[in-house]
This record gives C-alpha cells, structure tokens and sequence, in this order.
C-alpha cells in the first residue's frame, strides 16, 4: 500500500539545488531518519559504491506536498525531463492578474538562479533550476 510520494531528482551539487528549490517552494530540510543526527550520519551507514555521493531531502513544513529528495550524482543531466514539476501560483482574479501573478513569480525565481526557456503568454512559463531540469509556472 502507498504510504508517501517522493519526488527524486538526480542532481550534481545537491546543495546549491535545494537552496534554489527551497526558495522556489517554501520547502524546508527535513530532518534525518531517527535514530541520526544527521544526514551524513545516516548515510555513512549505506555500504553503497557511490561513496561520497550526498544527497539533500526537503519537505513542505505542513506536510502537505511530496517530499522532494536531490540526490547527487556524477553526470550531469544530459536529455529533457520525462518528468517535471508545475509550480501553480496564480491563484483568484481575471486571466489578467493571474499572468501578473505568474510573471511576478517568474521574476522571482530568475533572480534565484532559474533561466527561462519559454513562454506561452497569458498561461505559464517553462523554467530551468540552476542545473536544467525544466519546471513550468503556471
């Protein structure tokens, strides 16, 4: 049975993503498994060949969204996503002020370290993280 949904995506610099993402989100770091200390606690009980590979794992602080989980690898991403994130913000109002709303958060997340790759005027925007994996606003 289903008890959780993880989003998981692999990544180059774990940390530097989850600054971007923690602030495209509202997410925050989610504590390590019981009984560790840390993160780095835990994983050093993992008897895994990608020693030294880290990882980042955050989550909505209501509990309310799936847990995103950036886990370090080291290729960097080569093709398109068969799987993205649509971050939906543009909430009540006219398609006038919704298309504010998105561009206002567009903005926001240009000066966070997101690029933009195109734009699809009065619906949503497709974005790039500061490693490319491609995410829409919407």
């Amino acid at each position: 049975m289903l008890t959780r949904v993880d989003l998981t995506m692999d990544c180059t610099d774990p940390d530097r993503l989850a600054t971007f993402w923690k602030i495209a989100t509202g997410y925050v770091d989610e504590p390590p498994p019981q009984p560790f200390s840390t993160r780095e606690e835990w994983l050093a009980t993992f008897d895994d060949e990608d020693d030294g590979m880290g990882g980042a794992w955050l989550h909505h602080p209501l509990g309310v969204a799936p847990r995103l989980c950036l886990l370090q690898v080291p290729e960097s991403k080569v093709a398109k996503n068969r799987l993205h994130l649509d971050l939906r913000v543009s909430g009540d109002g006219t398609p006038t002020q919704k298309w504010a709303t998105i561009l206002r958060e567009v903005e926001r997340l240009l000066r966070a370290g997101a690029s933009e790759l195109e734009r699809f005027e009065g619906h949503h925007v497709i974005m790039a993280d500061p490693e490319g994996n491609e995410f829409c606003v919407a």
